[in-house]
């Protein structure tokens, strides 16, 4: 029998599958020389160094860290759309709402905070920690101690104020289309 256990284990050490990949993914890891970290290291801390200058001091701060908050979430977000899983599609619109509600309210201030320092630079870590994948992330934390607790308090006005529209809009519409087919005149 102990034999048989012997055998068993050599062969699922040499045979290919996920753990093996894994081990030997860990092990490549673990081999790396200091070169080699450096190789990979220097031009992403590089990278990051160069962005976050541009953020404090260069032309078109604001677009960069608009594109920080926006491309990397959208992508992701496209991906959740194609999954299968509905705990990222919550976690992207999640991300989506806070973003929402954070760029309304820079669209009232941002003629203030512009003038802060490295306001962009605090932006952009701001929209990281939000979208970070971690359970900890700001979208979820803002979400959740902020948003849906105003959103519970205001959701049946809300949705009555938008049902009231929708029946003025329709009626408006119709009228319209009555005193269109009348012609003029």
């Amino acid at each position: 029998v102990l034999s048989s256990l012997r055998a068993r284990g050599a062969r699922s050490c040499v045979s290919k599958h996920v753990v093996t990949d894994f081990l030997g993914a860990v092990d490549l890891l673990t081999t790396l020389t200091h070169f080699d970290s450096l190789v990979i290291t220097v031009p992403v801390s590089g990278a990051v160094s160069l962005t976050g200058l541009y953020l404090v001091y260069g032309y078109g701060a604001a677009l960069l860290c608009n594109l920080i908050g926006f491309v990397y979430p959208a992508y992701y977000s496209i991906k959740a759309i194609e999954s299968e899983s509905k705990e990222d599609d919550t976690k992207w619109l999640t991300y989506w709402v806070v973003y929402g509600v954070f760029s309304l309210g820079e669209f009232f201030s941002d003629i203030f905070l512009y003038w802060f320092p490295f306001y962009y630079a605090f932006k952009c870590l701001f929209l990281l920690w939000c979208m970070a994948p971690v359970a900890w992330n700001g979208s979820q934390i803002i979400y959740n101690k902020v948003v849906r607790p105003i959103f519970l308090r205001h959701e049946a006005m809300v949705d009555n104020m938008v049902s009231d529209l929708s029946g003025k809009a329709m009626e408006a519409a119709e009228n319209l289309t009555r005193e269109g087919r009348r012609g003029p005149g």
